[in-house]
């Protein structure tokens, strides 16, 4: 079978290698020559929008998938006129858009954050007078890691003003800034023949709107809920491979943030902690082949790499480590890899220390502070909870 991604970064990269185990070989289209993918399969570089890349990337596909939700909509659906497309379409065009998304959330009763769309000065004005203050100011598209987004602390309509101009006075939604005791998300995955999966639900901690920490929790309270919301949102989109619900837990309730139709940064703990990675299992829904087992008995959880790799000889000798590097050049912000840890059943305080030590090679000394405090705040209280069996 020879599957075609649309881009070629390092989820491409990722599904590639759990494709190729399965037996798979890989077609990569991206506007980027440098894409860290493109050694793993055959490489079309050209723009998304043109026809005579498209017609090159799609000969011989069996199927098409994609690895980022940003990937743009014509097209996808120029593909699907000519070869499956999974996850379907519709998924794509539900997550490009915050007010659809929120909108389908709603109609699933699944509950939401209060919002109120926002096209004009004039409307971020009457929702602030609205809604009030903090809040967040989000465009409706091509958000992702922080990017498109402005928090509102101040109603003053000089500020506000400033607020639309940074969003670039495009189409918008505010939404209450919510306060949280955790953030988390669930991993699911359905296959063509409707059957689906879930890993265990993801704690999870952001800084600047960048993910640095996951924790796969055992045994979390509000996991049949997650996995209830992610189910209707599989059913409803007709969906086929991984999908990741993001999550607020309020005081035991969760309001649903958003959702990637794709594999998702919180589930690479998955590749060395899970019977079978998000990878293997969004390979293996997209064709056909039966889904595999996510269950897991022992502690795991993934620290993102930002800007820069960490000494991989340091890394190495944090027991149950494995450092994962994207092959991309080294920027701020920008994630070039990162580090998976694995523990043993009932090691929660060794464990812990291990993900802290990991953190802070990877410049992330005041979340590893929290994690190792051990029942310091709320964040700290369940990251030692995760690990128990």
């Amino acid at each position: 079978m020879r599957v075609g991604l649309l881009g070629a970064g390092q989820l491409a990269g990722m599904l590639a290698d759990a494709g190729a185990a399965l037996g798979m070989k890989h077609t990569f289209l991206s506007p980027d020559p440098d894409s860290c993918a493109a050694p793993r399969g055959d490489f079309v570089c050209g723009a998304f929008d043109d026809v005579q890349t498209l017609t090159r990337f799609t000969e011989g596909l069996d199927v098409v998938t994609y690895e980022f939700e940003n990937v743009p909509l014509a097209a996808a659906e120029w593909c699907a006129d000519r070869v499956p497309v999974r996850p379907p379409v519709a998924a794509l065009r539900v997550a490009q858009d915050r007010l659809a998304e929120k909108r389908a959330f709603q109609r699933l009763d699944i509950p939401v954050p209060a919002y109120a769309a926002v096209d004009s000065l004039d409307e971020l004005r009457e929702a602030v007078d609205r809604h009030g203050v903090p809040a967040v100011l989000k465009t409706r598209t091509l958000g992702y890691d922080g990017r498109g987004q402005v928090v509102l602390r101040d109603p003053a309509p000089g500020l506000l003003s400033e607020a639309w101009d940074a969003i670039g006075r495009a189409p918008a939604i505010l939404e209450e800034f919510v306060s949280f005791n955790r953030e988390l998300s669930i991993v699911a995955v359905r296959a063509v023949d409707g059957s689906e999966a879930f890993y265990p639900l993801n704690q999870n901690w952001h800084r600047e709107g960048i993910l640095r920490l996951t924790v796969g929790v055992l045994g979390d309270p509000l996991r049949d809920l997650a996995e209830e919301y992610a189910r209707r949102l599989l059913a409803d989109l007709d969906y086929v491979g991984t999908l990741t619900l993001e999550l607020f837990d309020v005081a035991g309730r969760l309001l649903a943030n958003e959702f990637a139709p794709r594999v998702h940064n919180s589930g690479h703990w998955t590749i060395e902690g899970a019977a079978t990675s998000q990878f293997e299992n969004h390979m293996r829904a997209i064709s056909g082949s039966p889904l595999g087992p996510t269950g897991r008995p022992r502690p795991a959880a993934m620290v993102n790499l930002i800007g820069s790799l960490p000494d991989s000889e340091l890394v190495r000798q944090i027991p149950g480590a494995t450092l994962h590097a994207y092959g991309k050049s080294g920027r701020p912000g920008r994630k070039v890899g990162h580090i998976t840890l694995v523990g043993e059943e009932n090691e929660r305080e060794r464990f812990m220390s291990r993900v802290a030590c990991a953190l802070r090679y990877a410049g992330e000394a005041a979340i590893a502070d929290v994690v190792e405090s051990g029942g310091a705040d709320a964040s700290a209280r369940a990251a030692d909870a995760a690990c128990e069996a």
